[in-house]
């Protein structure tokens, strides 16, 4: 059986990458720590996960990334929503609620 600390869809990662970034710009470390932390540490991203897909997403055009100083001043990369990744998360939002929707009625929740 998955681990949902350790197993995510493909899609669902993305979701939630590109969720987290539309708040602000973030750092690869911050993102992993914003979606530990929103899920109260049930998601857990390892790099090795983490890292492809944002090279996924920026070669589709939805976030872009520039080199900036972090918060400790240390040069991070830090990955932003474009105006397509604006569009593609809401369409993945709309997806999302219709496949949890139908997964909870199966489940009976």
């Amino acid at each position: 059986m998955p681990n949902a600390k350790s197993d995510l869809l493909q899609g669902t990662l993305d979701l939630l990458i590109l969720t987290t970034l539309e708040l602000e710009p973030m750092h690869g470390w911050g993102i992993t720590q914003r979606i530990q932390q929103v899920s109260r540490d049930v998601l857990q991203v390892n790099q090795g996960s983490l890292y492809p897909a944002l090279h996924r997403l920026e070669e589709q055009g939805f976030i872009t990334a520039a080199w900036k100083r972090s918060e400790n001043n240390r040069q991070a990369k830090y990955y932003e929503l474009t105006k397509a990744g604006r569009k593609q998360l809401a369409e993945e939002k709309k997806n999302w609620v219709r496949l949890s929707c139908a997964v909870a009625r199966i489940v009976g929740a």
